[in-house]
This record gives structure tokens, C-alpha cells and sequence, in this order.
């Protein structure tokens, strides 16, 4: 893993947006696979401003989004097809008709996940994943204990997702209990994934998927298994990793062999 520490979310959300803009500079049909929460909102934000200022064009761009909550209308206020069109679709020259989703309504949802997992294989895989990490290690809604080898499936949340999540919804009792979520093995397939993790509040998680054992119980720890994983963080979300010097140091060398192929 490629461990880059900024000193705030701004400039995470800055070098997340330098990632996707480089991938689509040099394909422009690229395969996205998005994620929603506060953390990956600054990086659509950078991203709709250098659309609007003509950098950068999503116009032969295909989306997957990791997951959806169960039950809730895909015109709900809080519904991931809704945060997704409101903070990124409609603000950028993308064919909605590749935006894709889990159907958080289908009367089949064994069905629906077998449908999303082959949309993406008919799209010819994701080229870049984005992923956010939860304060309990969770990546999509692939809660602790989550097999690494998991497809699209229905996942039951844990009470600790629904009360983290509480905070966009007017009452906990309000959170769906249920999500169709990517697997952990469906993450790991994607060529390039760049996880963002922003403030104290996720110290743990990452110092414990990022320094800690591969385990289902801390789900994003599979990601040490990817050959190609970038992980973005603040000074906060740093703020319990032991080699920080280390990868401050590792990151200096890359950069300065970046600069030297022209890369």
C-alpha cells in the first residue's frame, strides 16, 4: 500500500481528485466505482470544478456505486442514489444512463445482487475504486466479520454503522437495518483502489487495517492483499500509525521517481 498523509481534508480530497483525473486523462472511458459519505465529498467537489473549468470530461465515464440501504425509495432524501445525483451526476457531463447502482427496491434482491456483479463484468471490470472507512473497519457496508472473499450481496448492519449513520437520518430508529452492498471480493477486483480517511474519529481503523493482521474483523485489511491501493489520510486519521516516518519517507522517494519518469 501507497500510504499519502496530508496535513488536512482538503488536500485529500485534492490528491484523490489528481488520481481520477490522471486515469481519465489516460482513458477516457474508464470504469469508476464511487462511494458516498462525507469523506469522498470533497474529492466530487474538486472533480465538479475542474468539470465546469473544462479539465476534465466524464462524458464516456461508466459508475458503480458501492451499495445502497434496503427499502428506502431511490428518491428518499437519504437514499445513495440521491446523494449521488445531488452532489455529483447532475453537476458534471455524465450519461446518467452509466451510473449505476444497487436497486435497494427489487422484489429479488439475491437476484439484484447477481445483476450488479455481472453489470460489472459486462463493463469489463472497475479501473479505479474509491473507498471510505468506517470507524469499526468496515469498507462499503462489508461489516466486521465479513468473509474476504464476499460478492454483491445483502448485509445486515451492525448497530454501530446505524448509529455512525444516525446523523444524516431524524432519529436512529429511522436507519434501514439492511444494505445491498459490494463484496470484499468485488473491491479487491477492481485495478487501483484509493481509500480516504479524514479526522481522529478514524485513527484506529486505519492504523489497524493498515498495520494490523488481514482479518474479516477489521474488513479493510484485505486491502493489504491489493497490488495497487493508494491510501489518502489527514494528519488526524494518521494520527496512531507507528511508521509514520517511514511512509512520510517511502512517499518522498516515490514522488521523487515519479518526477524523474515524468509520471
Amino acid at each position: 500500500m501507497r500510504i499519502v498523509i496530508l496535513p488536512d481534508a482538503a488536500s485529500v480530497s485534492r490528491r484523490a481528485a489528481d488520481v481520477f483525473c490522471q486515469l481519465i486523462k489516460e482513458l477516457p472511458d474508464a470504469v469508476l466505482g464511487l462511494a458516498t459519505g462525507g469523506t469522498p465529498l470533497g474529492t466530487y467537489n474538486e472533480l465538479v470544478r475542474r468539470n465546469r473549468a473544462g479539465e476534465i470530461s466524464f462524458a464516456e465515464v461508466t459508475t458503480f456505486n458501492l451499495d445502497e440501504y434496503v427499502g428506502l425509495p431511490s428518491n428518499h432524501e437519504q437514499s445513495y442514489h440521491t446523494f449521488m445525483h445531488q452532489n455529483f451526476f447532475t453537476h458534471i457531463d455524465i450519461d446518467v444512463s452509466r451510473c449505476h447502482l444497487p436497486d435497494g427496491e427489487a422484489t429479488d434482491l439475491a437476484l439484484e445482487c447477481q445483476r450488479y456483479e455481472k453489470l460489472i463484468d459486462d463493463a469489463g471490470g472497475i479501473d479505479l475504486q474509491i473507498l471510505g472507512i468506517g470507524s469499526d473497519g468496515h469498507i462499503a457496508f462489508n461489516e466486521p466479520g465479513s468473509s474476504l472473499a464476499s460478492r454483491t450481496r445483502v448485509k445486515a448492519l451492525t448497530q454501530q454503522t446505524r448509529i455512525d449513520n444516525s446523523r444524516f437520518f431524524h432519529a436512529l430508529d429511522d436507519v434501514p437495518r439492511v444494505a445491498i452492498t459490494m463484496g470484499v471480493g468485488t473491491i479487491l477486483e477492481a485495478d487501483h483502489i484509493i481509500l480516504l480517511a479524514t479526522g481522529a474519529s478514524k485513527a484506529t481503523a486505519v492504523r489497524d487495517f493498515v498495520e494490523g493482521p488481514v482479518s474479516s474483523m477489521v474488513p479493510a485489511s484485505a486491502l493489504q492483499l491489493h497490488p495497487q491501493v493508494t491510501v489518502v489520510l489527514d494528519s488526524g486519521a494518521a494520527g496512531q500509525l507507528t511508521r509514520r516516518e517511514y511512509y512520510d519517507y517511502v512517499e518522498q522517494i516515490q514522488c521523487e521517481l515519479e518526477s524523474k519518469s515524468g509520471n
